[in-house]
């Protein structure tokens, strides 16, 4: 049973610990061995010849921010059942690798959605009500209640949401405590289910871009999103408008972003997700985080107390039962 880069395990001291998994051993019981990916100067390796080492004969590997590759699925060999994905998506599980190897592969969607719909509209609202700025200049002993700019009055203002789905729901419901009203577009998502959620469903992306003040996205990665929000989707955007991604990194084009930020024609940009994942690893990243109107966390909008142990108890439990039965998971399978 292997963790590739459990985020969890990481004991007082800042390294993995096998200890922390107290939770893990009660639910596998005795005669499941747990392990840990190699660890090395603040952060899990998950690549080169140390990870696949570590990965080699697994009967089940759970990934956080690894990816299933080929290479990674041939140094696991044959007797893998099962791979978890230990969070909500599936842009680095790559389902159909998994189910040309025969291995049941799942996720799980539903694990923190109220934590991330509040961390949306933390960020949202900090833009909004120009947070940022005015921390800065009150700890640096310049206290102006204008730093930053005039906020705007929400009451009179439109939010749109990009994807509709479990989250994009319950972002909207806490939406209409703050927004005169709010847009959505999501393909796959009826009139009359938006409806039935106080919601207007935009007949497009570019139409949802064009009228909110506000954009949020919660939407999944795939090659139909992917760098959805770039140049030509900006250009439909007010140029006061702010964009919220708490969803992948790769929906947005960062360059796109920083352009438009940089020549006056996006109001302000809030994200938690990332490609790479640190944007301080990143030129463009780095050059977004200089910014006044731009708020970044890292990659948090999942967490809680609360949702970090249901999400490790989810997914051990999975995990046992194909371990035990030799029967797919019962929530969240894709493959």
């Amino acid at each position: 049973m292997h963790y590739t880069d459990p985020m969890w395990a990481l004991n007082g001291s800042g390294g993995p610990d096998l200890d922390v998994a107290r939770l893990e051993r009660e639910i596998y019981g005795e005669g499941v061995e747990i392990t840990f990916g190699p660890y090395d100067a603040g952060r899990f390796v998950m690549q080169g010849d140390a990870f696949f080492d570590s990965v080699a004969g697994a009967d089940a590997l759970v990934i956080y921010r690894a990816e299933v590759t080929p290479d990674l699925l041939r140094e696991l060999g044959p007797a893998c059942k099962v791979v978890a994905r230990q969070g909500v998506g599936l842009d680095n599980l790559h389902a159909d690798l998994l189910r040309d190897r025969g291995i049941y592969g799942f996720h799980v969607p539903d694990y923190c959605v109220d934590e991330v719909a509040v961390h949306t509209l933390a960020l949202l609202l900090a833009l909004e009500r120009r947070l940022p700025v005015q921390i800065h200049e009150v700890k640096a002993d310049r206290w102006s209640i204008y730093a930053g700019g005039l906020p705007r009055r929400l009451g009179h203002r439109t939010a749109g949401i990009v994807g509709f789905g479990r989250i994009g729901r319950a972002t909207a419901r806490k939406l209409e405590t703050f927004y005169g009203s709010i847009v959505a577009h999501d393909p796959y998502v009826s009139e009359d289910l938006m409806a039935g959620h106080g919601v207007r469903r935009a007949a497009s992306l570019e139409d949802l871009l064009g009228e909110a003040d506000a954009v949020l996205l919660h939407c999944p990665l795939d090659d139909v999103t992917r760098r959805m929000i770039d140049a030509r989707a900006l250009s439909c955007m007010k140029p006061d408008a702010l964009l919220v991604n708490t969803a992948r990194g790769e929906l947005v084009d960062a360059g796109a972003v920083l352009a438009a930020l940089e020549d006056g024609a996006l109001g302000g940009y809030a994200s938690d997700v990332f490609k790479p994942e640190d944007p301080n690893r990143d030129e463009t990243g780095r050059k977004l985080l200089a910014l006044d109107n731009v708020v970044f966390t890292a990659h948090r909008a999942f967490l809680s107390r609360e949702s970090e142990e249901r999400l490790r108890e989810r997914v051990a439990h999975e995990v046992a039962h194909v371990l035990r039965t030799g029967q797919p998971p019962r929530t969240g399978r894709v493959a």
